[in-house]
């Protein structure tokens, strides 16, 4: 099961000790992926050259309020720095108003990126602001935009990963995109 675990460290106040701690962690356990703030991977992708584990970046994190442009740099920094992997949050706001185009286009500016390079994209749609039908629009817009994953949650929302979210999530995405449960996921 390690092997499928992003060691994940978003806290503001991380120190670089906490940092060095997670990525020796993270070779220790044999976990995926280190999942840090973009400040971070450089760092990271330094002290886990050579192991297992790779890099993990969250990109407009923990809001999604951020305008695609700028997820697309943050995007191609990350990578630059050594990130496989990007996490990035949805256009919330965008979604619940149902402007499609904007979430659409906030999506495709770290998707395409990471295609570009071959790197895993993971759409994390904050599942416990939507309803059912706002969930399956997300899914299949990030389906739509080449997204490897959907996932639940930040963790830093008011809710994280249920069952029934990821049950659904599955089914919209199909065997062509991962799920990721994340946010209070404590236990097999």
């Amino acid at each position: 099961v390690a092997g499928l675990i992003d060691h994940t460290l978003l806290k503001p106040d991380a120190t670089r000790q906490e940092i060095e701690r997670l990525c020796r962690e993270a070779v220790e356990h044999q976990f995926a992926t280190v999942c840090v703030n973009p400040a971070w991977v450089r760092l990271c992708a330094s002290l886990l050259r050579g192991s297992q584990a790779g890099v993990c970046a969250v990109v407009g994190f923990p809001l999604g309020a951020t305008t695609p442009d700028v997820k697309n740099f943050e995007t191609r920094r990350v990578l630059f720095d050594g990130a496989r992997e990007v996490d990035m949050v949805i256009n919330i706001g965008a979604l619940k108003s149902n402007d499609l185009r904007t979430v659409e286009r906030d999506i495709e500016a770290v998707t395409a990126p990471c295609l570009d390079c071959g790197a895993t994209s993971k759409v994390i749609i904050e599942a416990a602001y939507l309803t059912d039908e706002e969930k399956v629009t997300a899914c299949a817009l990030a389906k739509a935009a080449g997204a490897t994953f959907v996932k639940t949650s930040t963790g830093f929302g008011p809710g994280g990963a249920t069952v029934a979210d990821v049950a659904l999530m599955r089914r919209v995405g199909g065997d062509d995109m991962g799920v990721k449960a994340a946010g209070g996921v404590r236990d097999l």
